[in-house]
């Protein structure tokens, strides 16, 4: 085919994809409906000009069209990974991580009932074998997300919603293309009737080696990429290649999931690429694949259409009833799902309450597009598949796929419009007339001050003045009409808006690179969980979010075992060092957030839900602060390393900012400018390495703090710092139940702990101890004690605790002073004490 020629087709083929877009969004209709109308009318013209003998001048056209070298591999090779690759990329992970179970329920359980619905119904009514009717039902099974999550991010739906339809789909190809390979197999070797568990027994080599051979691949392109700091073509250039080589490793090397394979290279590098690259360069990589992403999308939907007139030439009347049979079981199966299964997980806890709205309008928006088409062509083209399954798979695909387009795509604004969800709700409707109002005030302050500075004609400010007050009277009407909003959800829209303004805060941050790209990713991540909890709990929501947000993880705690217990001490520092970092940025962008509230949160809600705003964000400041205290206790000198990075990095982006400026006012040329740029980079290569944490001495550092030990010699001090344990404990935690055997003493480090027992409630705090009671008195426990906040403590088993009360005079003056407080003879306890201490245990 001549070069030429194809070029200009290609080349049409773009400005089709430059036009498709505001055409969308003129008529209102998805774009990829648009894109696959295109399509099938640019094929069905070539097919006219072709055959009708009205001119044959644009055969030539018609002919390369209708001939482009473009098979079902370019469409699973090319274009499939650039699609499921920048899709990973532009996941915010940890977000995805709190909805983990209805993502992968919804999509494994979801594909697997789709492609068992559409195959056995078949199967029913056609003379298919059930392995062809079973693959019919895996091609239709995958769904494509874009139009209706477009919707719902148009209609401000609920984020978290958005973010299970695009993990659902992301892993629904996955599962469904698996599923394809599987039962494709069976077809060309001519098995009518599969042994599913054996078709099922290979899905932990498809899943497991493709995610293996994934993450491999990536940990190599994350390596190499860091080597090329200061080359960012390159790292780019890296990324691109990085799901090829990930997809065709897995797919011919071993025999697993390229589609896998591709996802988990994508969340890997996800996860690792901002800590590891400089933020610009990331955010430039981020920006490439969003562009590819649009074209291969693009290209798949319009490329794909251009088969369709050709797949339905050989269409029968009886096939529109087999196509009938598949909608109607391909829904029945989407049902099923939405309402059935993801209401049971709302029951286990396991997935977020889905409004029937919601649940209807994903339901109609389940729209199948090019992949579903180009696995319809890739068993077209097999020579090993039957001609008669390759019409019927063909025909019953494309119909399906048409069906969903052409009248889902187009009446789904209408069904979301009837459903209510494009409408904003009374209190949001109230809210944005009061903003209105006080947008307006301020507008008016500010064209005042203008007019005066530009000295206009009196005349044309006396009337525009007039007309603009006129707009304002209206506003501050509409505004006082619905100012019943209830001061719960006044609490609500500003707890959002404030949680809103601190991940604003965050970004700008980030792009002063004042916080490290690992930082901000979880600070970020922490925010938009802030606004998610406070829109579906209010208040509430909004504490415990913020509470979450400093508390001591699983994984955590994972680190401390691994480090008490086997000596393992890399993950518990590399952590230490994330959460230092990360409360240290916490506590800077908290404390920008008060002029907000005194702003534009008081201008808008009131006094009143100010105040209380202002005594929330103290309680989070109070909590961050706790946390970090009990880490400078545990590691002096460190964060004041982390505070002298900051200041670094901040006067690194004030230097940077000076050079911009005197280049735009061209006091410096661009070989100056290079250069100082250049010493800059390096400068900010350094001051972006975190200074390392030791955890080794930090228990015998926290004996030396503590004054209960402070008339103990350094030899006792390193031995009591080996004896000791550490223990972090959250908000809440219960550390000493009632009636439990009294076996250690804790010492507060941080945090602060209540202590109840015979109806009396004490707080203890940092320096104090609990759990000595028990064991001198030689009884059960009779208090509860748990955390107030997250704390740091020191556990000391009893022989240990006796041989150093025999030693220690300022700690036998704390058990006293303890026993008193609660009423017991010190005297009368420490003869105990002598008395049941044994000779060896007072030579220590």
């Amino acid at each position: 085919m001549d070069i030429i020629l194809v070029t200009t087709i290609i080349s049409s083929l773009f400005l089709v994809i430059g036009i498709a877009e505001p055409l969308a969004d003129r008529l209102r209709v998805p774009y990829t409906v648009i894109l696959a109308i295109l399509g099938m009318a640019i094929a069905t013209a070539a097919l006219f000009f072709l055959r009708t003998d009205l001119t044959n001048a644009l055969n030539p056209m018609a002919e390369a069209i209708l001939g482009l070298p473009i098979r079902s591999n370019v469409f699973l090779y090319v274009f499939l990974p650039t699609l499921l690759f920048q899709a990973t990329l532009g996941m915010n992970l940890r977000r995805m991580l709190d909805d983990w179970v209805p993502i992968l329920v919804l999509a494994v359980v979801a594909v697997v009932v789709a492609t068992f619905s559409v195959g056995y119904a078949l199967s029913w009514v056609s003379a298919l074998p059930l392995a062809a009717c079973l693959l019919v039902g895996a091609i239709v099974s995958t769904t494509d997300p874009s139009a209706v999550v477009s919707i719902f991010r148009s209609i401000s739906a609920p984020q978290r919603l958005t973010r299970i339809i695009e993990g659902e789909s992301l892993l629904n190809d996955a599962a469904a293309i698996a599923l394809f390979g599987l039962f494709m197999g069976f077809v060309m070797l001519g098995v009518p009737d599969p042994d599913l568990g054996n078709a099922l027994a290979q899905f932990p080599l498809l899943i497991f080696g493709g995610a293996l051979t994934g993450w491999l691949a990536a940990r190599a392109a994350v390596m190499l990429m860091s080597w090329f700091g200061r080359f960012e073509l390159a790292q780019i250039s890296i990324s691109v290649a990085l799901p090829y080589l990930a997809y065709i490793g897995a797919e011919q090397m071993i025999g697993a999931s390229g589609v896998i394979a591709v996802v988990a290279a994508g969340l890997t590098l996800n996860l690792t690429g901002p800590s590891r690259l400089p933020p610009q360069a990331w955010a430039n990589l981020r920006e490439v694949w969003d562009l590819l992403s649009h074209w291969a999308g693009a290209l798949i939907f319009i490329l794909a259409a251009l088969f369709i007139p050709r797949l339905l030439e050989d269409v029968r009347l009886s096939d529109f009833a087999l196509i009938a049979v598949v909608i109607v079981a391909a829904i029945a199966a989407r049902i099923v799902v939405l309402f059935g299964l993801l209401p049971l997980l709302t029951l286990l806890r396991a997935s977020p309450a889905v409004n029937r709205p919601y649940r209807v309008a994903i339901l109609w928006g389940g729209l199948r597009g090019a992949v579903t088409l180009a696995l319809a062509l890739a068993v077209t083209e097999s020579v090993r598949v039957p001609v008669e399954v390759k019409r019927v798979v063909g025909i019953l695909a494309t119909g399906f796929t048409l069906f969903t387009l052409i009248v889902q795509g187009t009446s789904l604004r209408w069904v979301i419009t009837k459903l209510g969800l494009d409408r904003l709700s009374p209190i949001d409707e109230a809210l944005s007339r009061q903003v209105v109002a006080v947008a307006l005030q301020t507008v008016r302050e500010d064209v005042a001050r203008t007019t005066e500075n530009y000295d206009l004609t009196r005349d044309i400010v006396r009337s525009e003045a007039k007309r603009f007050g006129e707009r304002l009277d209206d506003a501050v009407k509409e505004a006082e009409e619905s100012a019943d909003i209830l001061d719960r959800d006044r609490i609500t829209l500003g707890l959002i808006a404030l949680a809103g303004h601190e991940r604003d805060t965050i970004l700008d941050r980030v792009r002063e690179r004042t916080i490290s790209a690992r930082m901000a990713e979880q600070v970020l991540t922490d925010s938009e969980r802030l606004i998610e909890s406070a829109r579906t709990s209010g208040r509430s929501g909004y504490q415990r979010a913020a509470k979450r947000s400093v508390t001591y993880g699983r994984s955590f705690r994972l680190a401390v075992f691994l480090h008490n217990r086997l000596k393992i001490s890399l993950p518990l520092a590399r952590m230490t060092a994330d959460r230092f970092e990360f409360l240290l940025s916490q506590r800077l962008i908290l404390r920008d957030l008060d002029t907000f509230i005194d702003g534009r949160i008081r201008r808008i809600h009131g006094r009143r839900v100010a105040d209380l705003l202002q005594e929330l964000l103290s309680r989070r400041i109070e909590s961050v602060e706790t946390a970090l205290e009990g880490l400078r206790l545990q590691y002096p000198g460190y964060a004041e390393e982390l505070e002298r990075r900051f200041i670094r990095r901040t006067v690194l982006r004030m230097e940077e900012r000076e050079y911009d400026t005197m280049r735009d006012d061209g006091l410096i040329g661009a070989e100056v400018y290079t250069t100082l740029s250049q010493g800059l980079a390096k400068r900010r290569s350094a001051a972006d390495d975190r200074p390392r944490l030791d955890i080794a001495p930090q228990r015998t550092e926290l004996v030396r703090q503590l004054p209960l030990f402070a008339d103990l010699d350094d030899a006792t001090v390193k031995q009591l710092g080996r004896a000791f344990q550490t223990r972090y404990v959250n908000a809440d935690d219960v550390l000493i139940r009632k009636e439990n055997a009294a076996k250690r003493v804790f010492f507060i480090v941080s945090g602060a702990v209540e202590l109840q027992v015979a109806g009396q409630t004490w707080r203890l705090g940092p320096g104090e101890m609990f759990g000595q009671m028990a064991i001198l008195m030689q009884r059960p426990r009779r208090a509860q004690v748990r955390a107030i906040a997250p704390s740091t403590l020191l556990m000391l088993d009893e022989d240990r605790f006796r041989r150093l009360l025999q030693r220690s005079d300022a700690l036998q003056h704390a058990v006293r002073a303890s026993a008193e407080k609660r009423g017991i003879s010190p005297d009368r306890l420490m003869s105990d004490v002598k008395e049941a201490t044994p000779p060896e245990a007072t030579a220590g």
